[in-house]
């Protein structure tokens, strides 16, 4: 079953910085680069699992938005990433520039959690789940109760 995310749009680097003002959530992760592009997509899975939820990149650890380049190479790699999601999923990925450094960019992608009645959801064969702001591999007995609930 391949299954469309509900889109959250966020297109000014305004909008990013009021979600950032209070660092990290259970439903707002954020990566300095792509580099974390594998641990961003865990807690991809875990918004799924959990309350759905922002992943943003180009946002370092002092919650300063830095941004990054991005190339069709990134692009490529961030849509690779998302097909690793299982069952599969639709997301708008948004590649907002930043003004004062053009060519540079935030990556903001919104995952809707649905409600558990898609999932469970995993990355790359494992499920995760949120626990406050951190990203926990989802305990077998949670997995199966989820499957009861998306599979009556």
């Amino acid at each position: 079953m391949y299954i469309h995310n509900s889109i959250k749009s966020m297109t000014t680097i305004d909008d990013i910085k009021k979600l950032i003002a209070k660092d990290e959530t259970r439903t707002l992760e954020l990566k300095e680069t792509t580099g974390e592009l594998y641990k961003g997509m865990e807690t991809a899975c875990a918004f799924l699992n959990s309350d759905g939820g922002w992943l943003m990149f180009g946002i370092a650890p002092s919650l300063k938005i830095i941004g990054q380049n991005v190339t069709d190479n990134t692009r490529q790699e961030v849509a690779n990433a998302l097909r690793k999601i299982e069952p599969a999923i639709d997301v708008e990925v948004e590649y907002v520039e930043l003004p004062d450094k053009p060519d540079n960019y935030v990556i903001a992608i919104y995952f809707d959690s649905n409600n558990f009645k898609n999932g469970p959801y995993s990355f790359d064969g494992r499920a995760f789940y949120k626990v406050e702001s951190t990203t926990a591999l989802m305990p077998r007995q949670m997995y199966e109760e989820r499957l009861k609930i998306s599979n009556p």
